[in-house]
């Protein structure tokens, strides 16, 4: 069953990053940038937290926003009860960056594979993503 759920989270997060990757470029001639989809509140970090967090930065981000906060149109926020743990656990996330994810929740259309993490950086941005989930009501 964790299974079936983690598949299920890895689909969505690499639809989302995979419609950034290849459906961005029609966003870009507006000059406008996407809409946050949700306000999130970021908590006190610790030092695998923030180095979570810059990886995020560098490699998540540019699709589903800063914070995790999603974009409009984009790619979807990763702060939203979709993504608690229950429903999507931690290796959803390690599946999406490995293989891409189908698109199924959101339509952003499928994410691919995200190239060049190693499985201690997804750690590190599960942990970033985990504690702004919880410090946002997500359980």
């Amino acid at each position: 069953m964790q299974r079936k759920i983690l598949l299920i989270l890895c689909v969505v997060l690499v639809a989302g990053g995979g419609y950034l990757l290849f459906g961005k470029k029609s966003h870009e001639p507006s000059g406008e940038p996407a809409q946050v989809m949700v306000e999130v509140v970021v908590p006190a970090l610790n030092a695998t937290t923030k180095l979570g967090e810059r990886l995020f930065n560098d490699n998540c981000a540019s699709c589903h926003g800063a914070n995790a906060a999603g974009q409009q149109g984009v790619a979807p926020p990763l702060v939203h009860k979709i993504y608690e743990p229950s429903h999507h656990a931690d290796g959803a996330f390690y599946l999406a960056v490995k293989q891409g994810v189908r698109a199924h929740h959101w339509p952003f259309g499928d994410m691919p594979p995200v190239e060049g993490l190693t499985q201690k950086d997804v750690e590190r941005i599960v942990a970033f993503v985990r504690l702004v989930q919880t410090a946002n009501g997500i359980q």
